[in-house]
């Protein structure tokens, strides 16, 4: 059984594309991407949005995110 579909195949190909281009941004800050882990991971995160079949995030990325953004707000109150 295949992990990804076709949605997501097609997503991060445009993003690949668009990051060779040099025309991806990121979707917080703005700023240009150059990693390619970065922009298969935008890719991916815009399947996951448009409904295709793509596993779930990792725990890992996703405690290591929520960590980081409670720091912030406590730092700023």
């Amino acid at each position: 059984m295949a992990r990804y579909g076709k949605k997501a195949q097609s997503k991060v190909k445009r993003a690949m594309h668009e990051r060779k281009r040099g025309t991806l941004r990121s979707g917080s800050s703005g700023k240009r991407v150059t990693s390619r882990k970065q922009a298969i991971a935008i890719g991916l995160s815009e399947a996951r949005r448009a409904g295709g079949k793509v596993p779930a995030r990792s725990s890992r990325s996703r405690s290591r995110s929520r960590s980081s953004s409670s720091s912030s707000r406590s730092r700023k109150s």
